[in-house]
């Protein structure tokens, strides 16, 4: 080569100075088992791993999912739900950008993740961890494929380090990769509330059905929280990936249902009757079980129902979206074609007012729900996380990730919903949450989000969102999902209208105060599951004539620190004119009930009693447990003179916006 002849300048490849190729990357408190290959990590691009690297497979099996040695399984299930559909992968990753054999290759990618409410663009360059040259994390089928990996890193980029991925929730990765919904079902409670263990007509039975229906519509993950002796190699806190599910009919008549799970491990790890080479395929036709053999892939097997019931402790289920954007209803398939959205947040001392046992519940966020016609609705409440608590179960590896996850993860507060019908939106709050909802959910959950399915007739509803304890700041989206045309508002009090005045109904208020205590070995007697229970104290409530019954709010409050709170509730009694003595009284069932026994420093209860005598019969949970109370008794003063009118305690203004996020 001539002296004077210059080489072609080396073209410089992008470097993500946001996320380094550097341990700030990859750790965040060298708290999890990652933390032992700090010195051994090095970072390669893809042409310097493989010889012809790809960034989509031509066959689908080569594009599988498979876990490195990072502990983010929840993660990679999800990941698995976008090869559904090619749109759905060129959502996340948009397709057309230049990769590596393109001449325009520059290093850089873009994925899109799903972020409260948008979709959020996340750039990276392709420099991923390896160990010995090879990828150290995820990788697929084929490693000369690497849409897995480069979306892992970006994953890992928006959560602020690889280490923030050990453990998670299934639910939480698939609404950030599709921006659907998902739902988790607890296996075991479906075939305890079922009344019969695995039967042919128990609600495990008739799910896994529901969901062979749907298969096709759907992404289905499958946890174990802690294994049944003998049953160790399927891990601890672990995710799969249910792949496909057959009903076969078997030789001596009776149906089978078999699923197809899938490790991300990468390894079988079953020795169960339908292994290959087990006893269970004995049943079957040879052709369907070489047929059900031969699709299997690394890491993959095949449970029979009764099997995977008793073995696997939840199911993850996330609603697939439409080539047209529409989500698929996970309980009938029936396409949700209306969508609305609205943000929200629950304020200390204003708008957090905790769950229906506090008197402040009225003073949560409430929106208004119009819907037009018959509909399937499902709502949704998602909630910004903050540091999450301790009972919150991730999917993760082992233990030590658990208590890493703890540590570094996110605060989901416990949440729920609740929905009553109203005939307009001119309403007497108070009276409306004293009555039943017709929709809610089972209880408050600490997941990151919330849904409630509900069939709605043509009408207006109240939806109000709530912490399960007062006084918990955070924000959260509102989303609505349906088959027919609906309308989402938020309610916003007028400026200058307290919000306190919706604790009552509007009108005169008469307010007594009766202070007592439980103490050991005399009226420190529990709830009604203990013999001692008639020991409590007896606070007794008169109603004088009037018109109709009496508005009346009765209101438990302990005196005491916030980390000694009892659990505590209250009872009401009626007195017949009988005059029978208290402890017959109490053997009877109570008029109205404020349980169960909460955690509360207050516990309230709204109600309507006509006049008469009356027993208010405060408890703790457990007997012996010591403490001062007071309860307050406010009853409502009926005036002539003023007009009764469904209305609310303050004025109103009707308010629509549009959720948009910042970035």
């Amino acid at each position: 080569m001539p002296a004077d002849r210059a080489e072609a300048p080396v073209k410089e490849l992008f470097r993500d100075a946001a996320f380094p190729a550097a341990d700030s990357s990859l750790f965040c408190s060298f708290s999890t088992p990652l933390a032992q290959f700090r010195e051994d990590i090095t970072w390669r691009r893809p042409q310097e791993i493989c010889a012809q690297p790809r960034l989509f497979a031509d066959n689908p099996q080569e594009g599988q999912v498979k876990q490195g040695l990072l502990g983010d399984c929840w993660f990679l299930c999800a990941c698995a739900a976008l090869q559904k559909g090619r749109h759905l992968l060129h959502q996340v990753i948009p397709p057309g950008q230049p990769s590596w054999p393109d001449q325009t290759y520059c290093g850089r990618f873009t994925c899109r993740i799903w972020q409260f409410g948008c979709w959020v663009e996340v750039t990276i360059d392709d420099r991923l961890p390896c160990l010995a040259g090879r990828l150290c994390f995820s990788r697929c089928q084929r490693e000369d494929v690497f849409w897995l990996p480069l979306l892992e890193k970006v994953y890992a980029k928006i959560c602020g380090s690889y280490e923030h991925l050990w453990a998670g929730q299934v639910a939480d990765a698939l609404v950030d990769l599709t921006g659907g919904l998902a739902e988790r079902w607890n296996l075991k409670d479906l075939a305890r509330h079922s009344g019969q263990q695995d039967g042919p007509s128990g609600l495990g039975h008739r799910t896994l059905r529901q969901l062979l229906r749907l298969k096709d519509h759907c992404m289905i993950s499958c946890s174990v929280l802690s294994p049944r002796a003998g049953a160790r190699e399927l891990g601890e806190f672990h995710a799969f990936i249910v792949s496909d599910l057959r009903e076969l009919r078997c030789r001596a008549g009776r149906d089978v249902l078999l699923l197809q799970i899938h490790n991300p491990w990468g390894r079988r790890c079953w020795q169960g009757p339908w292994r290959e080479g087990g006893e269970g395929w004995s049943q079957v036709d040879p052709a369907e079980k070489l047929q059900l053999l031969s699709q299997l892939q690394d890491g993959e097997f095949w449970v029979e129902e009764a099997e995977f019931l008793r073995e696997f402790d939840e199911v993850t289920v996330g609603c697939l979206v439409t080539e047209a954007g529409h989500l698929l209803s996970l309980h009938t398939a029936k396409v949700l074609c209306h969508t609305q959205t609205l943000p929200g947040a629950w304020i200390r001392g204003h708008s957090a007012g905790g769950c229906r046992n506090n008197s402040s519940f009225p003073s949560n966020p409430k929106f208004w729900l119009r819907v037009s016609e018959p509909s399937e609705v499902c709502i949704a409440l998602l909630q910004r996380p903050g540091v999450r608590p301790a009972d919150y179960t991730p999917m993760g590896d082992d233990r030590a990730a658990q208590s890493h996850f703890r540590a570094l993860g996110k605060d989901y507060r416990a949440v729920g919903l609740h929905v009553w019908k109203v005939e307009g939106q001119r309403i007497s709050l108070p009276r409306v949450l004293s009555t039943p909802p017709v929709a809610g959910t089972s209880c408050h959950a600490y997941d990151r989000e919330v849904c409630l399915r509900c069939e709605l007739s043509p009408g207006f509803y109240l939806v109000v969102p709530s912490t399960f304890l007062k006084d918990m700041p955070g924000q959260f989206l509102l989303r609505v999902f349906s088959t027919g045309r609906v309308s989402l508002s938020a309610i916003k009090p007028a400026p200058g209208s307290p919000v306190s005045q919706q604790l009552r109904p509007a009108g005169e208020w008469e307010t007594v105060r009766l202070q007592g205590c439980w103490r050991v070995g005399q009226s420190a007697g529990g709830s009604r599951n203990f013999a001692s229970y008639s020991t409590n104290p007896w606070l007794p409530l008169s109603v004088p004539e009037g018109v109709g019954s009496r508005c009346v709010r009765i209101t438990l409050h302990q005196h005491c620190p916030d980390s000694e709170w009892r659990p505590i509730g209250f009872h009401i009694f009626q007195v017949p004119g009988s005059g029978q003595d208290k402890p017959s009284l109490l053997c009877q069932e109570p008029l109205l009930s404020c349980v169960p026994h909460r955690h509360a420093q207050e516990v309230s209860q709204l109600c309507h009693l006509s006049a008469g005598t009356y027993g208010i019969v405060p408890s703790t949970y457990l007997p012996d447990m010591e403490g001062a109370f007071t309860v307050t008794i406010a009853t409502r003063i009926d005036r002539p003179s003023i007009q009764s009118r469904e209305r609310l305690g303050q004025l109103l203004q009707e308010a629509s916006f549009r959720a948009v996020m910042q970035t």
